[in-house]
């Protein structure tokens, strides 16, 4: 790569420098001209050129674009300085990539702690709902996991493991552009068609919207923001103003989803032998009225493919964005807005649709001493989909089972011998959920090198839920299914509100060798939540079921009005001695109004270093070491991740009544000493890069100690309650390794190919565990194993005699029992996972593609499968049963469950180690062709393809390794194909 400058004058400050940036002799649009060491900066033009009036002596020009590593330029005596940028050069220059660390940024090779990014670069042509999707894979140490195939729906996301004995204490703080929103979205009625009743808050921001995703993962990175940093910080940037006139993009992409895997069930002829065999095991040669599978009522030579008629549709996507930005030196904005829409693989027209609009404007005066940025995104979408999710059904009904429709289109019920799944479909689930996020920063410089910022941030999430079941999801010809007294409408209406004001002073200061940076500053935020659950039944008409106030019976099931407050005092000091030796220190003291009064503050802190070894005079005459760091933290943070109220004496009204009035009755029994979760934090890491910079190098090991438990300790029945909250003295260490390459080993002016690889060894450990034998939790845990444990049944094989299936009788009591025969130990940690993410370009065509693996056991179909010989279908595995013509059968024999102990056999077998398996996989979770064309110096046009889970690699038995609730619809694979126009 070349840079060449010409003319000149002698640099003073208040002197002006111009000048042209080109590539190839084009002009470059948009490339950031920066004054080192202050904030004075520009833009170039439409023609490349740029203007700068300089505040120093002896002057610096930093030249920045997101193609081309960065340039310097010292002013000199030059008033005049034209760069020229060529793609073609013998090595690769670092990048001062800049990184949003929340209240802060920093160049990326001066960085103390550990940060992972993800740009739009990388993720923008996915399509997928939820920018969660679109980095899985891409980041170390973090685990992610969609929790449904239905748009919607809500993930497991865990950054270095699991810290807390409570699932949703592991939950990350989500910030978005500097406002905190709620980890989840509440959600009352989805519970049987989106798996756990999760709704992810990221689901009402398009993908199209986000600048950038970093992960906060150790002390130094996350303990600025104190009590709520101990699972990790995801902080999303949306997209930046530009300069340098106006530009506009359109895009437009479309695509196709299916099921990634389908089982091979039995078929007719395979389920009917089965039932035979079952009742024959049974001794019962006469069959029972309600086997209308085999005692004639059903047509025993019908057979259907249930995946295929329920869930074998396809989804169809479509997406379009329109993007407006530009501006001058002042004032610039960003305008854009999304709209999706995308159908499901149910039968019937359920859809789910989603917009948002994304406004940021940034205005600095001309003398560069104040800065106002502004940011608002709204976001809105509208779920449909039936109100059971028919995923189950697909793979359980028997295959001989009547047809759907009756020959005039109506729904077929067989002379009520027949449950019609697709009357399922005649119930609803409807959402309609908006989110709000606005935020505005106010910057003053009020002397010199110091800066008071004020933050004012504002979150809005309501979420609207309709549960629809008329009286036509049942048999006609029924009590329930003969009239509209019988149809039900839920309602759930979730309102939350949140502020959040942060006012902060920042300081610069530079000696000779040595910079030094810091911020002092607090936030409060008061958040108000709202929540009411009703219901109403006896409609006069299905007509008007939609509408409550029209039902005869109307109840009120819950409300409740909740308040939480959050104070907090934090700093941060950062020492850079000769660009080389790196000392952070952050310090936060926290309050939370989920604590009592002698409980409510806490401090945190944490002090992160950093020395780039390879600027000292014994590396740098390793030609083949371009870069070399290495980098240690240590600190402390925090949760109160628990709920509000927890503390105190809390009191519902009750339906009964007494002389006259309504009755109270205590909600729990309080408890108003319980603290904060903390979390101590430590970690050692090594950067390197080498062969001129196309081979770079991270290797991270980390500990982290969790202690001070938030847990809901059991209670005796004889309390009235389940549980009190309380703190619980066990202990949790996290710990692993984590290991990045990246490579750029190929970087021509044609041809480049990099290589982006991650993986991470995850060490999961219960430290301590007081009277751990004693409490409910025995059967839970052991001291010295993972929180990810499982005890089960320790299966032995098939009795010959009975051909059932037998265990291990751990206490020789001759009865097989969970509390003295579930021993058997399975860890459910991972083993490993990562990712490897290739980018191929040659000239304007690109492609690239993310590979995705897992190496760990997890539950398999049979911890989820129905009874061997009941009126179930199961997958042709399941052939394998015993008889005495099979005695190495793998499967006990068929029952149709009239017989107790192939009931009780069964039961254990589900929960004992042959219900868990390997559930490694390596899936193709992303490839993507790019076609770029250059119309004109203004005008640009790219043509993309996209495929998502096109391919996975597994042993697996089940519909799919990564999601294992079978009850629900797995993720999809889909192929999509796109346009996007930039003028």
């Amino acid at each position: 790569m070349g840079l060449f400058c010409t003319t000149s004058l002698l640099a003073q400050t208040g002197k002006t420098v111009t000048g042209t940036v080109k590539e190839l002799q084009v002009p470059i649009v948009g490339v950031m001209v920066k004054e080192e060491g202050t904030d004075n900066s520009t833009f170039t033009d439409d023609n490349g050129n740029y203007s700068l009036t300089l505040q120093q002596d002896n002057a610096k020009l930093i030249f920045e674009q997101l193609d081309f590593p960065i340039r310097e330029e010292e002013v000199l005596n030059r008033s005049v300085i034209n760069v020229s940028f060529t793609k073609e050069e013998e090595g690769i220059q670092l990048k001062d990539v800049v990184i949003n660390a929340g209240y802060y940024s920093v160049k990326d090779k001066e960085r103390t702690g550990s940060i992972a990014r993800v740009t739009a670069k990388e993720i923008e042509n996915q399509p997928v709902n939820n920018v969660l999707s679109a980095i899985q894979g891409r980041m170390a140490g973090v685990s992610i996991v969609q929790n449904s195939g239905n748009a919607g729906g809500g993930y497991d996301i865990q950054i270095r493991g699991r810290n807390s004995l409570r699932r949703e204490g592991n939950e990350p703080l989500y910030i978005v552009d500097g406002v905190p929103i709620a980890s989840s979205i509440n959600s009352s009625l989805s519970g049987t068609i989106l798996s756990g009743a999760s709704i992810n808050p990221l689901n009402t921001i398009s993908t199209s919207d986000i600048e950038s995703v970093e992960v906060l993962k150790d002390a130094d990175a996350t303990a600025i923001y104190g009590s709520r940093g101990a699972n990790g910080v995801i902080l999303i940037t949306t997209k930046k103003t530009s300069k340098g006139g106006i530009r506009a993009h359109v895009e437009s992409s479309m695509s196709i989803g299916k099921l990634i895997n389908k089982l091979e069930m039995m078929n007719s002829a395979q389920y009917l032998e089965m039932r035979y065999k079952a009742f024959a095991n049974d001794g019962i040669s006469i069959y029972p009225t309600n086997a209308y599978d085999i005692n004639g009522t059903w047509d025993q030579t019908r057979n259907t493919d249930w995946q295929k008629e329920l869930i074998g549709g396809n989804a169809f996507t479509n997406q379009n964005t329109l993007g407006i930005s530009g501006g001058n030196d002042n004032t610039s904005f960003m305008l854009q807005t999304n709209h999706r829409e995308e159908t499901s693989v149910y039968p019937g027209n359920f859809r789910y649709k989603k917009s948002t609009v994304l406004l940021n404007i940034n205005h600095q005066s001309t003398n560069r001493k104040f800065q106002l940025i502004g940011q608002t995104l709204y976001g809105v979408y509208y779920n449909n989909l039936p109100l059971n999710d028919l995923a189950r059904t697909a793979y359980t009904l028997s295959p001989n089972a009547p047809k759907l429709y009756n020959d005039d289109g109506s729904l077929n019920w067989e002379n009520g011998t027949f449950t019609n799944p697709l009357a399922n479909l005649n119930a609803e689930y409807l959402s309609k959920i908006e989110s709000l996020n606005s935020s505005i920063q106010m910057t003053v410089n009020l002397l010199g090198n110091l800066d008071f910022v004020n933050q004012f941030g504002f979150n809005k999430s309501i979420n609207n839920e309709k549960k629809i079941q008329p009286n036509t999801i049942y048999n006609p010809n029924s009590t329930s299914g003969s009239s509209s007294k019988y149809s039900s409408l839920y309602l759930s209406n979730y309102d939350l509100e949140s502020y959040v004001i942060e006012p902060q002073l920042r300081y610069k200061a530079e000696l000779k060798t040595i910079k030094m940076d810091g911020l002092v500053g607090m936030s409060y935020q008061n958040q108000n939540g709202e929540t009411l659950d009703m219901n109403g039944n006896d409609f006069l008409s299905n007509d008007v079921l939609k509408n409550i106030s029209a039902a005869n019976v109307q109840k009120i099931s819950n409300h409740s009005i909740t308040e939480y407050k959050y104070l907090a005092y934090f700093g941060r000091f950062n020492i850079n001695y000769s660009d080389k030796l790196f000392l952070n220190i952050t310090g936060r003291r926290d309050g939370s109004s989920r604590f009592g009064p002698n409980n409510r503050f806490a401090n945190f802190g944490a002090v992160g270093a950093a020395w780039i070894f390879s600027k000292e005079n014994f590396i740098k005459n390793i030609n083949w070491i371009n870069f070399g760091k290495i980098r240690t933290s240590y600190g402390t943070t925090g949760s109160d991740n628990i709920g509000n109220y927890q503390f105190l004496d809390t009191y519902t009204l009750r339906n009964a009544v007494y002389n006259g009035s309504l009755g109270l009755a205590p909600t729990r029994l309080y408890n108003p000493d319980f603290s904060w979760e903390k979390t101590t934090k430590f970690e050692t890491a090594l950067d390197v890069s080498f062969l001129n910079n196309k081979l770079n190098f991270s290797l991270s090991w980390y500990t982290n100690l969790s202690k001070n438990q938030l847990v809901g300790i059991p209670l005796p029945y004889t309390t009235g309650f389940n549980t009190i909250q309380d703190n619980l003295n066990a202990k949790v260490r996290n710990s692993g390794l984590e290991i990045e390459l990246n490579s750029n080993l190929i970087h021509k002016n044609k041809f480049k190919w990099s290589t982006n690889f991650n993986i991470t060894f995850p060490k999961n450990k219960l430290i301590e565990f007081p009277d751990l034998e004693s409490s409910t939790y025995a059967n839970s845990y052991i001291i010295g194993s993972s929180t990810y444990i499982k005890k089960v049944y320790t299966y032995t094989g098939i009795d010959q005699n009975t051909g059932l299936f037998t265990f291990k009788d751990y206490n020789s009591d001759g009865a097989i029992s969970s509390i003295g025969d579930k021993k058997g130990i399975v860890d459910l940690q991972p083993k490993f996972y990562g990712g490897l993410n290739n980018t191929i370009t040659y000239k304007n065509l690109s492609l690239s593609f993310l590979f995705q693996f897992y190496k760990g056991l997890n539950y398999n179909f049979i911890s989820n499968s129905g009874l061997y010989g009941h009126n179930l279908n199961l997958p042709v595995e399941f052939l394998d049963s015993w008889s005495t013509d099979n005695r190495t059968a793998k499967y006990q024999a068929y029952t149709s469950g009239n017989r107790s102990e192939a009931l009780s056999a069964f039961g254990f077998y589900k929960e004992s180690d042959q219900a868990i398996t390997d559930a490694s996989y390596i899936r193709l979770k992303n490839i993507t062709v790019n076609y770029q064309l250059s119309l004109s110096n203004k005008l640009q046009l790219n043509i993309y393809a996209t495929g998502t889970n096109l391919f996975t690699y597994t042993n697996y038995f089940g519909y799919d390794p990564e999601f294992l609730n079978i009850g629900f619809l797995p993720p999809l694979k889909s192929i999509s194909i796109g346009t996007k126009l930039t003028f």
